[in-house]
């Protein structure tokens, strides 16, 4: 029975969680289940869940990034000084922007790899660099007045459906068809399982770090487009939350702390959770400093269990 229940967890718990959270809010929470409310609260996770796709290859990948959202405010504000301040044509200030967020990324791959230091350190300190860049563009003060053109990266439909969900699914289908069907994926899941096996079987390690960084890099870069086109304004202190609230997406979704193990669809699932608990904990008037302590909360137990399982696994190798 003991050895069962963290494999149950793991294959099902996520989604029954997921129909318990949203059970509980259909009914303590007002107006949770209209139509308007619903497709908020997708438009919501579009923007958090595309940033977890990355961080989710990062963390099967053996890594870890904490400074994912400090580079969205950068790069939110370097997309919102070059627009309003230096009126850049918008494709140009996109490319740039996207471009700046790929060598962001790069940079922890690299500095990790070359300078041999645990990423949780390389991207601590990252984090705090970068949260000093956003406040130093403009000395602190948000901007505001995008380029209608732009805003409708983050406020336009297609039919009914939000432009950044739109955005969202397609980097979980490029995410999945990756991690699932593809050598590439394969070799991050060899990486994170087994690092100096991966080297011998022939794999660049270090290039495959440093890839997978960029393109969480990537995807952080396209939030932050998103981001500001929704809200018409670039903030230094936007996106400061999303490294911890993506790491609980990706533990909570079946994610290993430890590295090669875990699925995109199961990241989504979190990524959907943690949506719902913000939405519905807002509809009930609860005290947004509950949020933090649920989702702390949450945190801990899905890391916990990891760890149970980590930890049983090495019993059976020792005693095989």
């Amino acid at each position: 029975m003991k050895k069962n229940w963290v494999e149950l967890y793991k294959k099902y718990g996520i989604y029954i969680l997921l129909v318990v959270v949203f059970a509980f809010f259909a009914v303590a929470a007002p107006n949770f289940l209209a139509a308007k409310n619903v497709i908020n609260i997708l438009r919501q996770v579009s923007m958090f869940g595309i940033v977890v796709v990355g961080v989710c290859m990062v963390m099967i990948g053996g890594g870890m990034d904490l400074s994912v959202g400090m580079q969205m405010a950068v790069d939110g504000m370097l997309i919102g000084y070059m627009m309003v301040n230096l009126n850049v044509p918008i494709p140009l200030a996109v490319i740039i922007t996207i471009v700046v967020g790929c060598l962001l990324g790069a940079a922890n791959g690299i500095i990790a790899v070359k300078m041999h230091i645990a990423p949780i350190i390389v991207t601590l300190g990252t984090m705090l660099v970068l949260q000093g860049v956003a406040y130093l563009i403009t000395g602190g003060y948000p901007i505001t007045g995008m380029p209608e053109a732009f805003k409708v990266i983050g406020q336009g439909y297609v039919g009914i459906i939000p432009v950044p969900v739109i955005i969202f699914v397609l980097f979980i289908i490029f995410g999945a068809i990756l991690m699932n069907k593809t050598y590439l994926g394969r070799y991050i899941y060899a990486l994170g399982g087994n690092k100096e096996a991966a080297r011998l079987a022939g794999i660049n390690v270090d290039k495959l770090t440093v890839a997978v960084y960029t393109f969480c890099g990537f995807c952080a870069s396209i939030a932050a487009l998103i981001m500001v086109g929704r809200t018409n304004a670039a903030q230094p202190g936007a996106g400061s939350s999303y490294s911890f609230d993506c790491m609980t997406a990706a533990c909570l979704g079946g994610v290993s702390i430890a590295g090669g193990e875990g699925k995109i669809s199961g990241t989504v699932i979190g990524v959907i959770i943690l949506g719902i608990l913000d939405n519905g904990l807002v509809l009930m008037s609860v005290n947004t400093n509950w949020q933090s302590v649920i989702k702390g909360l949450i945190l801990l137990a899905a890391v916990a269990i990891d760890c149970y399982q980590v930890v049983n696994k090495n019993k059976k190798k020792a005693a095989a």
